[in-house]
């Protein structure tokens, strides 16, 4: 598929009535696990066009532009509403964070799988583990609080037991600015791998911000949105750090439309549920009207041919989601105890006392008991003897495989115990 060799139709043949952007909800007993994950992945790559549309509006002089990108946005802006409204309103605040956790952890693990560049990949791999261990608390906490078991909602794709401990993953803020990619010479699936995570995580992290305050069951599960939606912020400086900083607006533009275009187009090609693939087929005929906008822009206004951004125009392996518990693993049994310098990604031994980790670490997590990610599952403990697990075999980090006790050391302290 070349979405550049696609006949596009009028931006403003997409303009819906109210009765078209409020959507039919899919059934939360009945629906893929994987159907709510993509939902989840589309919303947060229209939130982020939205963004950049804004963004780049406020640093443009040209009214004409801008103009144009208002009408651009208008109809991402009815895409987003319209995939917002499929979440039932039966479905709880927690059981769509365990959606949003799934999503984090098999799109981050597909990606990495996949990528060829070294540095964006073990920046995958790195938040990988952190992504894992939300879910893992999320998960406890929702058994705790509403008896919902989390292996359920994913269907069994996904393990549910400790990555990296989350009170391990507060850094100082340094530590997750990464090295950019240079687009001229990146290949195309690192471009789109970037560009996906990078608003995918960004969605996760809005969530948490907004939730944090609306989550209304008790305080332990506000305080644990607080804690989780720093780590997002974190996640979303090293990903967002990884995109090239050298290319104007109006390439950003371009590569954002083609982004969804791919998107959308990998969603319809693994949809199973049949009414939601007809959005996705929708959408994706939209984005390739926006993208043919985009890229008259950018020969208007730079005198760039589109093929100076994006050479070939052909979408590269589709994206598909599922199940990754061997590479998720393999990733936990050999990089669990790292942490990140700077660019680098160490081991927490390799670390002198003085560095600035301790220090974070020191600031934000003394005292350990008072710490959410490690109160819920403590507490959890406390009341039933064991955490809340669904794993297929033995954790392969023997330290973190104790049941009966929540590891506050792995990845945190120099001499934790293997």
């Amino acid at each position: 598929m070349n979405p550049f060799q696609e006949k596009p139709k009028s931006v403003d043949s997409a303009f819906k009535n109210w009765s078209g952007i409020y959507l039919r909800p899919y059934n939360k007993h009945e629906v893929s696990p994987y159907t709510k994950t993509r939902i989840i992945l589309m919303n947060g790559t229209e939130f982020e066009s939205v963004w950049f549309g804004h963004q780049t509006q406020r640093n443009c002089p040209n009214n004409d532009i801008r103009r144009d990108l208002a009408l651009i946005r208008r109809v991402e802006q009815q895409q987003q509403k319209a995939i917002a409204s499929l979440k039932p309103k039966d479905e709880t605040i927690l059981e769509h964070t365990i959606s949003y956790e799934q999503l984090a952890v098999d799109l981050t693990a597909e990606l990495a799988k996949r990528e060829p560049d070294k540095n964006v990949k073990a920046a995958l791999d790195f938040a990988l583990l952190e992504d894992f261990d939300h879910l893992y608390r999320y998960s406890d906490l929702l058994e705790a609080t509403m008896g919902v078991k989390s292996e359920e909602l994913v269907g069994n794709y996904a393990e549910i037991m400790p990555g990296r401990p989350t009170i391990s993953e507060h850094r100082y803020p340094f530590d997750n600015v990464r090295f950019f990619i240079n687009c001229k010479s990146a290949t195309p699936i690192t471009k789109l791998n970037v560009a996906i995570i990078t608003a995918a995580e960004q969605q996760t992290m809005n969530y948490y911000m907004n939730v944090a305050a609306l989550y209304d069951h008790d305080d332990l599960g506000r305080q644990l949105y607080q804690e989780i939606g720093l780590i997002e912020e974190q996640h979303v400086t090293q990903y967002g750090s990884l995109l090239d900083t050298k290319t104007t607006f109006l390439e950003n533009l371009l590569m954002h439309e083609y982004t969804e275009c791919y998107l959308y187009y990998s969603c319809f090609e693994d949809e199973t549920d049949l009414y939601i693939k007809g959005i996705w087929e929708e959408h994706f005929h939209q984005e390739v009207a926006h993208l043919h906008m985009a890229a008259d822009m950018l020969k208007k206004y730079e005198k760039k041919d589109w093929q100076e951004v994006i050479p070939d125009g052909n979408f590269p392996q589709l994206l598909t989601l599922h199940e990754n518990k061997a590479y998720v693993r393999d990733i936990l049994a050999n990089t669990v105890h790292n942490t990140s310098k700077k660019e680098e990604y160490v081991n927490v031994a390799s670390l002198s006392s003085d560095e600035n980790f301790f220090k974070f670490q020191k600031a934000v997590n003394e005292p350990v008991e008072e710490v959410p990610t490690h109160i819920v599952i403590q507490s959890y403990i406390d009341s039933k003897g064991e955490d809340y697990r669904y794993q297929d075999t033995d954790h392969p980090v023997p330290a973190l495989s104790d049941r009966t006790k929540d590891n506050v050391s792995v990845g945190r302290e120099a001499n934790a115990k293997e």
